[in-house]
């Protein structure tokens, strides 16, 4: 009996974990570029009580064993990177891409990070940066003068001045990975590089596979509300039929105790 208490416990861990993931999921139904995540389940060790394909007796071999589990767990998150629903803000520094790929920014430590989060503007020095103030690469500088900005599918940003004057300030670049569900979050939409995702490959918006970039608009949240709600209602009876669990395996274990006296 102690072993199916443990059992149980195990079922309730990974099902609190569960909960915990699908919370941050729903919580986030509204977060710019946000990537569902979902939990990986793993059943754990078993005990081998009796081999498949043991001596029955002198002829004959089992044809299936036992073996006794020792509960589950998860073992991994991993984040899906389906695209989300373009949504137009009517901001001209709004950026969402479509397809492929992540922008690429500068944190304060000077570290590169990877973002799908388009929703920027511009700093005092007039330079392109995100709702958090990173730098967006490769740091271009939008003039004082300009009365109107650009940005075409393919990423080249042209400004406009009060003359009606267009001078071209650069070329936008994006990001892609092999695997991009090893990116490591950092929140607020930025992800660092590891050795699971491998290295980041650069290239222009529209070209070899990346997506292009659209003006106007940023990509919401891939949460699908109802569907999380149908897997928290899930979660729940799974964490509850644990601690039934639990219970029924108490109660055994005092009518056990109950036997000597």
């Amino acid at each position: 009996m102690i072993r199916s208490l443990w059992i149980a416990k195990t079922g309730m861990d990974a099902q609190q974990m569960n909960l915990d993931t699908i919370a941050n999921n729903l919580s986030n139904s509204s977060t710019t570029a946000y990537k569902r995540v979902q939990p990986l389940f793993q059943d754990l060790l078993y005990t081998t009580v009796r081999a498949a394909g043991s001596a029955a007796n002198a002829q004959n071999l089992l044809p299936t064993g036992l073996q006794i589990g020792s509960g589950s767990a998860i073992t991994s998150t991993e984040r899906n990177n389906l695209q989300g629903t373009l949504f137009k803000t009517g901001n001209q520094y709004d950026l969402a891409i479509n397809g492929n790929g992540f922008f690429q920014i500068a944190l304060a430590d000077g570290t590169t990070a990877y973002t799908r989060n388009g929703q920027f503007s511009t700093s005092a020095t007039g330079q392109i940066v995100t709702s958090s103030g990173n730098v967006v690469s490769p740091g271009l500088t939008i003039p004082i003068t300009a009365t109107g900005v650009t940005i075409s599918l393919s990423g080249v940003v042209q400004a406009t001045n009060q003359n009606g004057t267009i001078t071209q300030v650069g070329q936008l670049s994006m990001a892609n990975f092999i695997n991009p569900a090893g990116l490591v979050a950092l929140g607020g939409g930025n992800y660092i590089a590891s050795p699971a995702s491998g290295n980041a490959t650069n290239g222009l918006p529209g070209l070899n596979g990346f997506g292009t970039m659209n003006q106007y608009y940023i990509e919401q949240s891939n949460v699908n509300v109802a569907e999380e709600l149908v897997n928290l209602i899930a979660a729940q009876r799974a964490y509850e039929i644990n601690t039934r669990a639990v219970s029924a395996s108490d109660q055994i274990l005092q009518r056990v105790s109950n036997l000597g006296q």
